[in-house]
């Protein structure tokens, strides 16, 4: 189990968001590679690159600096965020991401997904990003009547080997995650899953361990780093003791 330090990025600058509401934001840097090049001397063996614009306009919007974190450090980067065309995916993996993640198109278009994963294999990893149970799409900005437990399904008989689930309710709110509905994800997937979405301390991620199962391979932590509620190095220690 993994901890996977986010960078949202808008406008060119590290925000945080909270629910996904785009009118809820807080900018905590001006420079995503800065604060790329601190996680990683801080412990992290991977970051997690959203771009917010190009997840609500539907294609890559900050480039440059998406280019500029690959540059600023040496470990894998997974991007996410507008991503809903072959050629971007492409862009993606030219510009050095290890990983890209899919969501929106996904749903929309099974051939989309089929695709990509006959060319990329294990580098794709699907988003759903839930509601109250039900997927999320274009940025969180629209409500699907398609279950989450069921989407992950429909991903794992496709061949996708990770998905991202992220509780849309909690996250951004340091209000700790919905460990019920989490655990209940878990227990029916059977594919590698990273978790997002609430964290507000270690003893949530010490929580998360104690659920002992085995496919959640990550946790993604946002705010809660930025505003100094949890600590990085201490959460990567919790994660290798666990192992």
């Amino acid at each position: 189990m993994k901890i996977i330090p986010a960078i949202d990025i808008k406008d060119g600058n590290v925000v945080r968001l909270t629910r996904g509401d785009y009118e809820q934001i807080k900018v905590y840097s001006h420079d995503p590679a800065n604060i790329a090049r601190r996680w990683h001397s801080q412990g992290a063996g991977i970051l997690h690159v959203v771009d917010l614009d190009g997840a609500f306009s539907g294609e890559p919007k900050n480039m440059d600096s998406v280019a500029a974190v690959i540059r600023s450090v040496s470990i894998p980067i997974q991007l996410g965020g507008g991503l809903r065309s072959l050629d971007a995916i492409s862009w993606a993996f030219n510009v050095g991401v290890s990983k890209v993640i899919l969501g929106t198109r996904v749903v929309e278009d099974l051939d989309f997904i089929t695709t990509a994963i006959r060319r990329y294999g294990e580098k794709i990893i699907v988003s759903v990003d839930a509601k109250n149970g039900f997927v999320m799409l274009q940025g969180w900005t629209k409500t699907s009547s398609i279950n989450a437990i069921d989407m992950a399904r429909r991903m794992e008989n496709l061949g996708v080997s990770t998905i991202i689930y992220t509780d849309v309710t909690a996250d951004g709110t340091l209000s700790g995650p919905n460990f019920t509905r989490l655990d209940n994800f878990l227990s029916n997937v059977n594919t590698a899953v990273i978790i997002a979405g609430g964290m507000a301390s270690v003893d949530d991620i010490r929580k998360l361990g104690a659920l002992n199962r085995k496919n959640l391979t990550g946790i993604i932590v946002g705010k809660a780093l930025y505003e100094g509620a949890i600590n990085l190095r201490e959460a990567i220690g919790i994660c290798l003791r666990k192992e």
